[in-house]
């Protein structure tokens, strides 16, 4: 639970809707972003929403199981600089603004994400 409004991250994200909405918009910035989307040209977009939106929904304390690859699997040989993950990050910023997420709720979601780092960038 969130200590400052006892909802959970997920419930201040706008629960499964917000959390979709979040994924749809950040996968079309990756979209008309040239410093990243070549590294997604050849990915599977419903699968690739999927299991993010599962992803974000577990790290938000939301009701959902991720069942896709581990960061390390996923990302393993990519060589994924820390300018293109930079980009990535700003890209899920730009989405969450967009669909109106709190920021104090966009800078939980971060710090949860940021601490994956070393599973993303540079392996």
């Amino acid at each position: 639970m969130s200590a400052d409004s006892g909802r959970t991250l997920y419930e201040e994200l706008g629960g499964s809707s917000g959390i979709e909405e979040i994924v749809d918009r950040f996968i079309v910035e990756i979209a008309f972003d040239n410093r990243v989307f070549e590294r997604f040209a050849d990915s599977n977009v419903e699968r690739f929403r999927e299991k993010i939106t599962e992803h974000f929904c577990v790290l938000a304390n939301g009701p959902c199981v991720y069942t896709g690859d581990s960061m390390i699997d996923t990302h393993a040989g990519m060589q994924i600089s820390d300018a293109e993950f930079n980009a990535i990050v700003e890209n899920l910023i730009t989405a969450m603004d967009e669909s109106g997420s709190p920021i104090a709720a966009q800078n939980k979601l971060l710090a949860r994400l940021a601490v994956l780092k070393d599973e993303i960038a540079g392996i």
